[in-house]
């Protein structure tokens, strides 16, 4: 076994295994390779898009809070923009027979013309989509983007007379705040299930696999079951500040949700192109780890490990190889993939950036200009 392969070996038994707050009978794509993007299928290049920087222009009503809402008016004024998003898709078994499976989660609307915010892992794979109302309207969907990285997709219906959610700010949360989550958990009948709790902790980053890391995330302690997933998590003036995507498995009262502000940027792009432009660096990232730092002489246990450079790339022009660790770009600290993905969607193609990085126990600096993502 080469040096490479023991490596790789080490790397799939380290990563936290979570349970995503998802579908029944589909897989949570997990795929953060920088040099595999992913991409959803554009509904209309020409779509308006929401400004990240106006958590009121989407559509909804841009009513200030003033006085926080009792859970039960907070309830009443979000679920109608709480939808049902059911999955289905077909794969083949090993003796080559279909066999379907279905899927549930949640979404958030967006605008009266029908855009919805889910998590991507809610819909990735499938073949089909329905996505019932809270008045038990169901509408066929399609896929408008979806960001495997982040999360994060849209999704559209012909529908008339649709009321969207409210978007807040996620920057204005505090450690202890209430907030009450909202979602189709277990898709059980009967509506959406309404759970409350605080914000355990802001920006918690937890590793999906060992090469894409989820930051900037909000804690909470409200109940997250799956079907719950792309369900917003509210504050008690009704605004979405989160997007519920995440549970450690095994734990009780940890749950995870996406930041609305996060959200809002990667929400503009996917619903202007369909797909998150980003710069390419042209690597394979893992998360380092102690293990890894010991194995490779490394002094650091935060940062990115290179497992592949694509020739041709950015990065093989700059001189990086296989086995360095890159820990800090454009003067920000990089510490695991999360943040090199935060990283690349701020700095587009054409960018030169400054790369600090280890080489063993030599740090050394380099320049990268940054291209674009493959296609497809």
């Amino acid at each position: 076994m080469t040096r490479r392969s023991r490596l790789l070996l080490g790397m799939s038994l380290i990563f936290i295994l979570i349970l995503p707050a998802c579908t029944q009978g589909t897989v949570a794509d997990g795929n953060g390779d920088q040099a595999a993007p992913s991409t959803g299928s554009a509904r209309s290049a020409s779509q308006e898009s929401i400004d990240p920087a106006a958590p009121g222009a989407n559509g909804a009503s841009t009513l200030s809070v003033q006085d926080s809402l009792s859970t039960v008016e907070v309830v009443k004024a979000l679920t109608p923009a709480v939808v049902q998003i059911v999955t289905e898709a077909r794969a083949m078994d090993m003796f080559n027979q279909p066999v379907p499976s279905r899927g549930v989660g949640t979404g958030i609307i967006l605008d009266e013309r029908g855009h919805i915010l889910t998590n991507n892992h809610v819909i990735a794979g499938a073949q089909r989509i329905t996505v019932t109302l809270s008045n038990g309207e169901s509408f066929p969907a399609n896929q408008v983007g979806g960001d495997a990285l982040t999360d994060v997709a849209v999704i559209h219906i012909d529908a008339v007379g649709v009321q969207p959610a409210m978007l807040g700010r996620s920057s204005d949360l505090q450690v202890g705040q209430e907030v009450i989550a909202i979602g189709h958990a277990l898709g059980l009948a009967g509506g959406p299930t309404v759970s409350k709790g605080v914000v355990s902790a802001l920006g918690r980053s937890i590793d999906t696999s060992p090469h894409n890391t989820m930051v900037d995330l909000i804690q909470t302690d409200a109940a997250i079951n799956p079907g719950n997933s792309g369900g917003p998590l509210a504050n008690t003036g009704g605004e979405v500040i989160g997007i519920n995507t995440a549970i450690i498995q095994g734990s009780q009262g940890i749950g995870f949700a996406i930041n609305i502000d996060d959200a809002k940027i990667v929400v503009a792009q996917l619903m202007e192109r369909g797909y998150v432009e980003r710069g390419f660096l042209g690597i394979a990232p893992f998360n380092i780890s102690l293990g890894l730092a010991d194995q490779l002489g490394v002094p650091v246990t935060e940062g990115i490990l290179l497992v592949r450079v694509v020739p041709d790339s950015g990065a093989a022009k700059a001189g990086l190889r296989e086995e360095d660790v890159i820990v800090q770009m454009g003067g920000e600290s990089i510490r695991n993939t999360g943040e090199l993905s935060k990283f690349m969607i701020a700095n587009l193609p054409g960018e030169t950036v400054t790369i600090v990085f280890f080489r063993g126990a030599d740090k050394k600096t380099t320049q990268a200009t940054l291209g674009e993502q493959p296609k497809g």
